[in-house]
């Protein structure tokens, strides 16, 4: 891929030779994680050349958009709504932030207790790595916590950034705040594409948008099933995609891979045979972030759900399609967000009840609750979803860990124990 597109890395002024070694790491990395399982479906090569061309056709397609006039604005959260971008003929994409690339780099401007996500943003900005921060005519940050939000101030002397105020509470009074902050968005994406959202374009994107979710949801339907047709780290990977990839492409390839599952589930064939059912619960994991579930998938379990911004809460929910003007898509989409339950929120007893009725719904062993250290919302919620799970018969251990490979023989220790005790 390298040679292809160097002119196109070199006019968004990456470092060639830095981006040159993370591509071959990644390459690697990802053969091994990947490539190395065995029966896997054939709708996964579409996921697996997706991937071989994150950094290469994919930004092409993003240049060659904003050449004809479209703008891409990029996205490190699920608060932003996207169906306001897509509404006006932009383009929404996630933005690099699963690796450790770029933390030298990042720690002259930010504390080293800063976490590994937000190091992970700075960092490939600042040295150069990530092509799609690169293509970005507008980058949203909002306030789910302290660090991003102070963190945004920074990045802003290196990006054109936007920040949405996100509510840290449910009730009226938060309701009216996100409304207001939906409206400032949707201001904002006008003036900057020069394009009005009227209500016909509008229901166009959360009909696009909507689409998508559902294709997912399908896609989690079906992985429930016993045996377990499809890896934690296979479906991880679709999640991880749908950030990047043209959302109508996307759902059709996703639907035709749930076609191929459903087939499988109508025959009986599992990929783990014998593997204990555990659940994910946490901070997201960007790509590519893999490692956690490599490691449980390789301690003789399986991930059959993910409780997180890249998983479920991403999908659980759909706008409401039934509004009939403007004003009423807008509330549909309002209220659709705050319905997430990130951990920013308090009291947050909604994603305590999420979590359980999915490890019941699932029928898994146990659950393991993933957190980025000095993550605090996750790590302090870890608590109550620890009592939550015991009330409800579930164990749960909570593993804190950052992008780095130092940790891998510990927490695979500590993986295989907790796997053992629920087997």
């Amino acid at each position: 891929m390298t040679g292809r597109y160097e002119a196109m890395w070199e006019r968004l002024n990456l470092d060639l030779d830095a981006h040159a070694s993370l591509l071959e790491v990644l390459g690697k990395f990802y053969g091994d994680i990947y490539m190395s399982q065995q029966g896997r479906l054939r709708g996964m090569e579409y996921l697996d050349f997706v991937l071989s061309e994150i950094h290469g056709l994919r930004i092409q397609e993003l240049q060659e958009a904003r050449a004809n006039g479209r703008k891409v604005i990029g996205t490190f959260c699920v608060f932003v709504p996207e169906e306001i971008v897509w509404a006006a003929d932009a383009i929404q994409v996630g933005l690099c932030a699963g690796a450790e690339a770029g933390t030298e780099a990042a720690e002259k401007i930010l504390p080293r207790n800063t976490c590994a996500l937000i190091k992970s943003f700075v960092g490939f900005k600042l040295a150069r790595l990530c092509p799609f921060i690169e293509s970005c005519d507008m980058v949203v940050g909002e306030t789910t916590c302290d660090g991003k939000k102070k963190a945004y101030e920074i990045f802003s002397d290196y990006a054109p950034v936007y920040v949405m105020e996100i509510p840290q509470m449910k009730c009226a009074a938060d309701r009216a705040l996100w409304k207001a902050e939906v409206l400032r968005f949707k201001q904002a994406v006008e003036d900057l594409t020069g394009r009005s959202i009227t209500a016909e374009r509008l229901r166009e994107a959360v009909v696009l948008i909507n689409q998508r979710r559902r294709a997912l949801q399908r896609l989690n339907r079906l992985r429930a099933a016993h045996p377990v047709p499809i890896s934690g780290r296979d479906v991880l990977l679709i999640n991880q995609v749908s950030f990047y990839d043209d959302p109508k492409r996307f759902t059709q390839k996703i639907e035709e891979l749930c076609d191929e599952l459903e087939d499988k589930v109508r025959r009986g064939e599992g990929v783990a045979d014998g593997a204990v059912r555990l659940m994910l619960s946490g901070c997201p994991m960007a790509i590519p972030n893999w490692k956690l579930p490599y490691i449980i998938e390789s301690s003789g379990a399986v991930v059959v759900g993910e409780e997180s911004c890249i998983g479920s809460r991403n999908t659980r929910d759909l706008v409401d399609e039934s509004a009939s003007n403007l004003d009423e898509l807008l509330d549909a989409i309002v209220d659709r967000y705050m319905k997430i339950d990130c951990a920013c929120f308090t009291p947050n007893a909604e994603r305590l009840e999420h979590i359980v009725d999915m490890a019941r719904e699932l029928n898994v062993k146990g659950v393991i609750h993933y957190g980025l250290s000095f993550c605090q919302p996750y790590a302090m919620e870890s608590f109550k979803v620890e009592k939550a799970l015991q009330e409800a018969g579930f164990p749960m251990v909570a593993i804190e860990t950052d992008y780095s490979m130092e940790d891998v023989e510990q927490l695979k220790t500590r993986v295989e124990a907790f796997v053992e005790m629920v087997r």
